[in-house]
Parts: C-alpha cells; sequence; structure tokens
C-alpha cells in the first residue's frame, strides 16, 4: 500500500503535464490574480472536491438518481458565471456581497480570496480528467462498485495532493510574473477581465466537449506527447501491488489469458465496472451506461480498427448483434487505440463505416475503461448479464461457438424464449504457422538486421541478406520513432515471414505516397487494397498487402516513394 500511494503522489505531480489536462490548464491560471489567500483556496476546494467526487460520485449518481453529467454541468456554469463576475463590475459587486453575507465577513473582497478560490478549486475537481493510469483506475473500480476502503481515501488523497503541488506552482509562479512588471500590476482590471474571457471560453469549451477533440488535435501533432508521463505506473513492482490490491478487495482472480474459460459454460467473475470511457460515442445518441441496459445481455468488445485480430472477429459480433439484439443482446465496441492515429475521431467513424459496425462504439483514448477492466489484450470480450455481473470472458480470436453458447444462456436466464441449442455460424481452421506480429518502432522492435539506429533521428541504412521469418531491414534514410519508422522520399524495407497472408498498419503524411509490393522477387498479386502490385495508401489503417493459397516462407521487398508512417506487419 505504501508503494501504491507514493507513486499516487508522483503521479499526481506529473498529471499537470499530461495532454488529458491542457483544455482546463486556462482556469488554473486564473488563480495568479486575486487576494493572497487565492491560490490556497483554488487548491483546498481542487483538493476535497475531486477527491470526494472520485470516491462517491457513483453512490452520489444512484442515490439521487441523476446523470453522471449534471455534476460536470454545474461545474461548468460555476467556470462561467466567475468568468463574468471578472469581466462585468456589476456582477463582481453582487457576487462579492453574497461571498461576505455567506462568510460573515465584511470589507474584503471575497472572490479575490480564499472563497473565490475555493469555489473555483471545487469546479475544477469537477471537471479534472486526468489521464488514467493502472492506479487511478485502481481506485475508479472500487468506487463506481461502492467498496471504497481505507486504502483507497488514501491513494486518492495522495495523487490530489500532488497535483495540487504544481498546481499551487503555476498560480504563485503567474502572481509574482504579474508583479516583476509595474505596466501590467496598473492594469489589473484589464488583466482580471482578460483572465474572465478565459474562464468562460474553457467553461464553453468543456461544456460542448471541444476539450476533448482539442485533446485529439494535440495528439495528433504530437503522437508521443504525454506517453512517458505514466511509465513508472506500468513498472513490475506498481503491477504487483495493484493486482495483488485488486485480488484482496475484489475476492477474484484478475482476469488472464491463463485463467479464461473455454467451456462455454457462464461463471461468476463479480461486479462489471461501469462505463467511463469518456467518448465521443458512434451509432448512438448518448452514452450508455450499465445502469441503463439493467434486464439486458452486454457484451464488451474491446478493440482498435488496425488490429487484424479485432477486425477478424467483427463479422461474428455482427452475426450476433443481428441474431440476437431483439431477444435483448446489446454490444459496446470499446476502441481503445494502439498507435496514435487510432484516438482520431474521424478514423475511427470512417473504420467503422468501412468495416460495417453496426453497435455503438465508444472512444476510450484515456484508456479509462481498459484499465478498469484491468485488460491488456486487443481484442478482449467481456459478457456481462441482466444484473450487471461479469459472468464470462476470452481473449484473442476463436471460441466463437462457445461464445455463442454463453450468449444464449445468459438471454435465457434473462428471460428470453431461445432454445437450448445454439445456432451455427462457420469457424475458419486455421493450419500452418505464422510469424508472430513485427513492430518497427524501437520500444516493441525485434529481428532489425540493418546497422544500429539512432533514435528519433534520420538515418540512413542497407538492406541486409538472407532474412529469416521475424527478421527485416531498410535501405535509404529513415527515422526510427517510439511506435514507427517514419521515411519522407524514396527507400526499401525487406522482410522475412511465414503466412498465409500479410497486413501493414499505414499512416500517410501527406498526398501521392505509393508503394510498390514484391514478394520473392515478383510483384504481389492484387488484394482489395493492392492492384498491380503497386499500394497507393490514403487514410491511415491496416492494408492487406498480399494472399497465398497456403501458408509458406517468402520475402516481402517494399519500394516507397513518398511521407508515410510504417507502424507493425501482421499475418495470417
Amino acid at each position: 500500500m505504501t508503494l501504491l500511494v507514493f507513486f499516487a503522489f508522483l503521479s499526481g505531480i506529473v498529471t499537470i503535464l499530461s495532454p488529458c489536462i491542457l483544455p482546463v490548464l486556462p482556469i488554473v491560471l486564473t488563480g495568479s490574480i486575486g487576494g493572497k489567500s487565492k491560490p490556497f483556496g483554488v487548491v483546498t476546494g481542487f483538493i476535497a472536491s475531486f477527491s470526494f467526487f472520485t470516491l462517491a460520485l457513483s453512490a452520489l449518481v444512484q442515490t439521487l438518481d441523476i446523470p453522471v453529467n449534471t455534476l460536470r454541468i454545474v461545474a461548468v456554469v460555476i467556470i462561467v458565471t466567475f468568468g463574468l463576475t471578472m469581466i462585468v463590475p456589476r456582477l463582481h459587486l453582487v457576487f462579492d456581497r453574497l461571498m461576505s453575507h455567506l462568510v460573515g465577513s465584511k470589507g474584503s473582497s471575497q472572490k479575490s480570496g480564499f472563497s473565490g478560490g475555493f469555489l473555483t478549486g471545487v469546479s475544477l475537481g469537477l471537471v479534472w480528467t486526468p489521464c488514467v493510469g493502472p492506479i487511478m483506475a485502481s481506485v475508479i473500480t472500487l468506487a463506481v462498485s461502492q467498496q471504497v476502503d481505507g486504502g483507497a481515501v488514501l491513494i486518492i488523497a495522495a495523487y490530489s495532493l500532488g497535483t495540487a503541488i504544481p498546481m499551487f506552482a503555476i498560480m504563485v509562479g503567474g502572481r509574482k510574473l504579474l508583479a516583476r512588471f509595474p505596466r501590467l500590476s496598473a492594469k489589473g482590471v484589464g488583466i482580471q477581465r482578460i483572465f474572465g474571457v478565459i474562464m468562460i471560453i474553457a467553461g464553453l469549451m468543456i461544456g460542448v466537449g471541444a476539450d476533448r477533440r482539442f485533446q485529439s488535435f494535440v495528439l495528433d501533432l504530437f503522437p508521443n506527447y504525454g506517453t512517458g508521463l505514466t511509465v513508472f505506473e506500468n513498472s513490475e513492482p506498481v503491477r504487483k501491488a495493484i493486482d495483488s490490491r485488486r485480488t484482496e478487495t475484489s475476492g477474484g482472480e484478475l482476469f488472464t489469458w491463463e485463467n479464461a474459460p473455454n467451456n462455454g459454460v457462464p461463471g461468476d467473475y463479480g461486479k462489471a465496472p461501469p462505463m467511463i470511457a469518456e467518448g465521443p460515442w458512434i451509432n448512438s445518441d448518448h452514452a450508455l451506461s450499465l445502469e441503463d441496459l439493467k434486464g439486458k445481455v452486454v457484451l464488451i468488445d474491446f478493440w482498435t480498427y488496425s488490429c487484424v485480430n479485432c477486425v477478424r472477429t467483427i463479422p461474428y459480433l455482427r452475426s450476433w448483434y443481428e441474431k440476437y439484439a431483439d431477444e435483448g443482446l446489446v454490444i459496446i465496441g470499446v476502441h481503445t487505440p494502439e498507435f496514435p492515429f487510432e484516438r482520431n475521431e474521424g478514423n475511427v467513424r470512417r473504420a467503422v463505416d468501412d468495416l460495417d459496425v453496426t453497435w455503438p462504439v465508444v472512444l476510450d483514448n484515456n484508456f479509462a475503461q481498459w484499465n478498469v477492466y484491468h485488460n491488456r489484450y486487443w481484442p478482449a470480450h467481456f459478457f456481462i448479464d441482466s444484473t450487471g455481473t461479469i459472468r464470462y470472458f476470452q481473449f484473442g480470436e476463436g471460441s466463437y461457438e462457445e461464445a455463442e453458447t454463453v450468449i444464449r444462456t445468459l438471454l435465457r436466464e434473462a428471460g428470453s424464449n431461445l432454445p437450448a441449442a445454439p445456432g451455427t455460424i462457420p469457424v475458419p481452421t486455421e493450419t500452418g504457422r505464422r510469424t508472430p506480429e513485427v513492430y518497427l518502432g524501437y520500444e516493441r522492435a525485434k529481428g532489425f538486421l540493418s546497422d544500429a539506429p539512432v533514435p528519433d533521428k534520420p538515418t540512413r541504412f542497407s538492406l541486409a541478406s538472407a532474412m529469416k521469418p521475424g527478421q527485416w531491414s531498410l535501405e535509404g534514410e529513415w527515422i526510427i520513432r517510439n511506435d514507427f519508422i517514419e521515411i519522407d522520399g524514396g527507400g526499401k524495407l525487406e522482410l522475412g515471414f511465414e503466412g498465409k497472408n500479410i497486413f501493414l498498419v499505414v499512416e500517410p503524411r501527406g498526398s501521392g505516397s505509393s508503394f510498390t509490393i514484391e514478394i520473392d522477387g515478383r510483384l504481389a498479386g492484387d488484394t482489395v487494397d493492392v492492384q498491380g502490385g503497386v499500394l497507393h495508401p490514403r487514410e491511415s489503417r491496416l492494408y492487406h498487402l498480399a494472399s497465398f493459397g497456403e501458408t509458406g516462407v517468402h520475402t516481402l521487398t517494399l519500394s516507397i516513394e513518398g511521407h508515410v508512417r510504417l507502424y507493425t506487419f501482421t499475418f495470417g
């Protein structure tokens, strides 16, 4: 527990740098003006608000029977109102009198002091949505299931205190900066109005969801921004501590490949975590919650659109959805991105349309839903019965007959008149071996035979020879990044592999890029993406490069022109 509390404190400190927090930083900056005690009021209000509502929000929503977003809307109203009081003198006086009356203090500007800062901090705590790491996810899981214990309180308190430190430093630093420039200080009213406008704009952005779109925009520009902020949370000691704590609090085992059921017989794996992914939602005009779906059988599908294993499960999901939706089955696709371009809402919407995904899909760009399920795999399926209990789970492809049996069993338990015998879905049988996924970015790359690269810097490479399956090399000037390799001009890639099909995740960075594809020295045959041995990537997604009559060992040669990023090869 001590380890988790310490790392929660560190996580709070670095949260201020995360892309999830950028849209609300302007509100923090408004603490730079006003009375000396205002920064103390802001951090006190934030710590109290964030800690309380993180731990008690689920209970409040159920007890008061209010929509989850109600408190967020209240916070937006407070923020916009504060902004207006900074701009309109008459509103400023009314608010000042109200605060004086409430706290029993006269002759002081409460809005500029502790009280006004406290209310600002409370509103910040309501809209503060950090990128949820494993530690925070472990607490949220307890909170939403109303199993909060002393350990959860300590972790949240440590996180809130850690977050408050840089928040306080920003406000104090802003005040000192203003004090250094007398001309700015002399124009205090004008500066106050500027900050008022900033608060109003920030509040309205949060109210209409533009803060999330802004976050996606930033991550599109800087794909690796924020990736290292929670690296310590993924260390082995922290993971073990989180797993141990989860087992203690839930009384059950973790969802792992080793303990996944495989016989099609539902069990009892505890209450399902609620839907906390921020969205937006696709194929649904409102956010779905498990509370709203009580009485339904719910299949949670963790996927991402450039994962070929995920794509291969979609025909089965579609078949079940078409067959059992009228019987009470609801499928929710949780799109948790593996690569930066998969965070883009437009890319996901296009993929949902192209893949004929007709059930609701929610974007989980911050891995919030992923973490509360302690998930580690794409794809992953969790089967939830009509009472909200997880009854079955499975990872990867296959076992489709068992999965359909579970669906039918849970629907019958919920009152459906389905016959006991399951329907039949043709299950393809795969024979032969295939090369595991080949990641190209330096974080997970294996089998690279060219000269040792210099990470994140242009490097000229030469092709290697006699490559075995899983080995690859480059020719030309490339930049090897954390998740991908990048070229802007002309170059080659050669790869040895074993399989019946080969796929590549490509992100074009400009128009007019092209790939000439050769297999064992000959132009590749046509696929849905390749014609005449040439691929013209137009969007960021998975491309089918080649297909063969049977599994075999081959050498792929890509001759590339243009500006592109390559992420990973997948084989089938």
